[in-house]
């Protein structure tokens, strides 16, 4: 059994957490929206992705079914995950918002990495690596893909240098791909822009998809428990089921206390209402929709 003190020693922690005063260096990246079921694998242990949450290097992001993620890059661009991805990024930057080095890792899954175009005069220093092949950045905007059926990266801005089993492919004419099919040679073909649409929706945030963003005024109650421990075992199971739940203890008249279980961050209440539905579709529990 947890002790019955727990919950209010991880919000005085937390609490003390916040008052600490906060090193000016600048995360790594910055998780921007998130349409759960998704998580981020830290020292052995495991968190849902929340918006908001600053992430380090080293950190594997993993995304569930029907899931996508945006992360923002301390030094302005934008990565996009799809749904069954795994990825990781490693940064060698003391002051990664300045001048950023490191590798992105998308170890499964489709992926979209965009600069952004005021910065893309920033040092910077990425490499991309996308199952077999690794792509050098000059700033630029691509897509990727990696599963058992290959290798595959969209160039639509910019110029690549992808390398794969000693190879060197250069690429600067947009919408063309990198096709590297498991087994095979690699060949450079030309990509239809209505076919790039359909790759595109694999890693796209759309208005009604029940994405999470840091300041958004809905919020979905997951559910409600009238003890701690009670409350713990719910939180236990929605944040194991890839969403992020937080608890707020609320007093109730001729009751006393009773604690809800809320997921935060919806843009409004159509956007709540769809999360509200994934979640009970996961994990079978019924919620509702408040501001």
């Amino acid at each position: 059994m947890r002790p019955s003190t727990s919950l209010f020693v991880a919000l005085a922690t937390l609490a003390a957490l916040l008052s600490t005063p906060r090193v000016l260096a600048a995360a790594a990246a910055t998780v921007e929206a998130v349409q759960a079921p998704a998580w981020r694998d830290r020292d052995g242990l495991t968190t849902p992705l929340a918006a908001g949450m600053e992430l380090k290097s080293g950190d594997v992001l993993r995304t569930g079914p029907g899931a996508r993620a945006y992360l923002m890059l301390a030094e302005g661009s934008r990565v996009k995950l799809g749904e069954g991805a795994r990825f990781s990024f490693h940064s060698r930057s003391l002051r990664p918002e300045k001048s950023f080095r490191g590798a992105l890792d998308v170890l499964a899954g489709a992926f979209r990495f965009t600069t952004d175009k005021l910065k893309k005069a920033l040092p910077r220093d990425v490499a991309i690596r996308v199952g077999t092949a690794t792509i050098g950045i000059r700033g630029t905007d691509l897509w990727g893909r990696t599963d058992s059926n290959g290798d595959l990266v969209a160039l639509l801005e910019g110029r690549i240098e992808i390398t794969r089993a000693g190879q060197v492919t250069e690429m600067g004419q947009p919408l063309t791909y990198f096709d590297a099919p498991r087994g095979q040679a690699a060949a450079v073909k030309q990509l239809d822009p209505e076919v790039f649409k359909q790759l595109a929706r694999q890693t796209e945030i759309l208005a009604g998809d029940g994405a999470a963003r840091a300041k958004g005024p809905w919020r979905v109650l997951a559910g409600s428990a009238a003890s701690e421990e009670a409350a713990l075992e719910l939180y236990d199971r929605i944040r194991e089921a890839g969403f992020a739940a937080r608890i707020r203890p609320r007093d109730v008249a001729d009751e006393g206390l009773r604690y809800d279980l809320l997921l935060s961050g919806y843009a409004s209440a159509a956007e709540a209402e769809v999360a509200a539905a994934r979640l009970t579709a996961v994990t079978g529990l019924k919620s509702s929709v408040a501001r």
